[in-house]
Parts: C-alpha cells; structure tokens; sequence
C-alpha cells in the first residue's frame, strides 16, 4: 500500500486524554496514543528503592524539591500533545505542577526499561527529555544490568555504569546512590 492510502492514528486532544478511563495505562507522544504495560516485581522493586533514596536525600536536606513516581502526568507539550508518566522523577520549580500533573519538564527523570519495549526507553523517550530541557535522564536497565546516565545539562551522555556502581545524581552535589545496595534485595 503507498504511503499516502496507509491509515494514519488519530490524534488527540488534550480534553480527549482528560476523559480516558482511569485505569488505562497510557502516553501521549506528538498526539498519538500508546498503551503501557504494567511493570514487573523487578521493576517495582526497583521505583520504590530508587524513589526512597531521592525523598530522604531531599528531605533531609530540607529541600525544596519533590519526588513522583508513576503514574504521574508530565505534560512535556501542548501542541502536538505529549504526556508521559516517568518510572521516577524530581521536579523542583513548583510552578510546573497544577494539582494533576507537572507541566513541562521535571529537573531529573529515572526510567526503569520495560522488556516489552526498551527501545521507548532508550530511543524515544531520550529525545523527548531532552528537547523538552530535562536536565538529567537515567535509564536503569534490570536485565543488562546497567544504569546509563545522560546529564543533559552538563553535557554528559550516554555514561555506561554496571548495577555495582555507585552514581553520583548530577543535579545535586553530593547525592550519590549505590546501585549495589539496591541490587542484593533483587538477587539480580
């Protein structure tokens, strides 16, 4: 079939993603609708020990700053319309978040690779992150093991570390998380 007679996917509005049913699991990239898989124990296991470490780190030092994890809107743009619900993320100017969702891009995002489709994680979700001025994005990768850390802020991409490193969360000066810790509750 010629390209121009292939159907293409609707696009959606704002208002039409607002009266999706609650319990469908879905982002939004440049207005086309993408379902989401629910996340495996690993995984979960995962958000919760990486979510704990940021929100004692910020609460301890009294920051201003706020934890989320999924499901949690970001809308990263109106027009075409992008929503995505990161695994985790920091978001610290309070005037992004409505009381449904943060509008525009959180400081720092933590993606946990699902195996049903790590290409969203590695490929699509980095150009949106950083073209929407996320200033640090980690993709933590539980069957390769890795965590890579893209520190879009300072110029940093693409840093390769193995599940037995310790890694310093660049938007603070002295946050640094032992991914050997995390890994020895998994038995991964």
């Amino acid at each position: 079939m010629p390209p121009a007679l292939q159907p293409q996917p609707e696009i959606i509005t704002l208002d039409q993603y607002e009266v999706l049913p609650e319990d469908k699991r879905v982002e939004v990239f440049d207005g086309v609708v993408y379902d989401m898989s629910s996340p495996s124990q690993i995984h979960q296991t995962l958000s919760m020990e990486l979510s704990n470490i940021i929100y004692n780190y910020i609460k301890n030092k009294k920051g201003s700053c706020q934890v989320f994890s999924a499901p949690f809107d970001v809308k990263l743009s109106d027009k075409p319309l992008t929503i995505v619900q990161p695994d985790i993320m920091v978001i610290c100017d309070k005037d992004k978040l409505d009381g449904k969702r943060c509008n525009g891009a959180p400081d720092f995002i933590i993606e946990i690779v699902s195996p049903n489709n790590p290409a969203d994680d590695y490929i699509r979700k980095l150009y949106y992150y950083k073209n929407a001025g996320v200033r640090e994005y980690w993709i933590v990768d539980s069957r390769r093991k890795t965590v890579i850390v893209n520190y879009f802020e300072g110029n940093m991409l693409d840093i390769h570390y193995s599940f037995d490193s310790t890694i310093k969360v660049n938007i603070y000066d002295d946050l640094f998380i032992n991914f050997s810790d995390i890994t020895e509750l998994l038995n991964i």
